[in-house]
């Protein structure tokens, strides 16, 4: 009889410690935060998902984290680089994916390695043979110490960007390429062969070649269609500028005076220094 009360209470009180257990787990903040940043990069994307470490008084490179060992760039899992479709990394290509982002510091330059390991906690199961690339790249001193491991993008222009690696007192880059130029242009292809055209897609095609100093007189036709299909002061002024550019000032003049115009009247301040500027640029031309 007393087995049979006993029993009932054992398994309420192994039921109780259960449910404690479960119930002891409470949320508090990592002490390496996660980040994650991204940036548009051609027509791609490039982003870094990693944790940050801080100083507290300690010393970092050389000591905590050692020379000429592998390190994880970061704190918890391994530092992803997710890349959204092919780029150049370093000038190499590397196909769309998420890598680790595993580093070997030394006092005066650093390997980067991009590794298939993307998922692995720190570095202690890293292989070299998962190595998609590594190379080499210089450590630069920073002139003042920082406390938080901080990863960014610098530098960037529509096509490429750098990504720094910045701790303690050093920090290093690299480049990241994805030049969007090539699909572009057979996308400007294709819509063109199309038997109706909008002047969206004309106007697209005509500040693309404006940008990239194409051939400016079939930008100008473009841009002619544009205004011909929506008469706004935003489209005179693309014009009035491809027109300036070619040195074609009458056609310039007439298009910047009609776009500042409207621009007056919508109260567009941009558009109207915009207009100016061509008919600055034009005057006495």
């Amino acid at each position: 009889m007393l087995k049979t009360i006993l029993k009932p209470a054992g398994l309420l009180l192994a039921a109780g410690l259960f449910t404690l257990s479960t119930q002891a787990q409470i949320a508090t903040p990592q002490a390496s935060p996660a980040a994650t940043i991204s940036q548009a990069v051609g027509l791609g994307k490039v982003s870094v998902e990693y944790s940050r470490p801080s100083l507290k008084g300690r010393k970092m490179f050389g000591a905590q984290v050692p020379y000429g060992k592998v390190w994880r760039t970061g704190a918890n899992k391994v530092t992803n680089l997710i890349l959204s479709e092919d780029m150049l990394v370093n000038g190499q290509k590397v196909a769309a994916g998420t890598y680790g982002l595993f580093t070997i510091p030394t006092a005066t330059t650093w390997t980067i390695i991009i590794s298939k390991d993307a998922n692995i906690w720190g570095a202690y199961e890293y292989k070299a043979e998962n190595d998609v690339m590594r190379f080499d790249v210089k450590a630069q001193k920073l002139a003042k110490s920082q406390e938080h491991l901080t990863i960014e993008f610098t530098e960037f222009t529509p096509a490429e960007t750098n990504v720094v690696i910045s701790w303690e007192n050093v920090a290093v880059k690299f480049l990241i390429k994805n030049d969007p130029d090539a699909k572009i242009m057979a996308e400007i292809e294709k819509k063109m062969a199309e038997s109706d055209i909008s002047a969206a897609t004309y106007s697209a095609a005509a500040n693309y070649y404006f940008d990239t100093n194409r051939d400016l007189n079939k930008a100008l036709t473009w841009a002619t269609k544009v205004v011909e299909q929506d008469q706004k002061y935003w489209t005179y002024f693309l014009k009035a500028k491809i027109a300036a550019k070619v040195g074609q000032c009458d056609v310039a003049t007439d298009a910047a005076t009609k776009g500042l115009a409207m621009a007056k009247e919508a109260g567009d301040d941009a558009y109207i220094l915009n207009n100016q500027k061509v008919l600055t640029q034009c005057k006495g031309k």
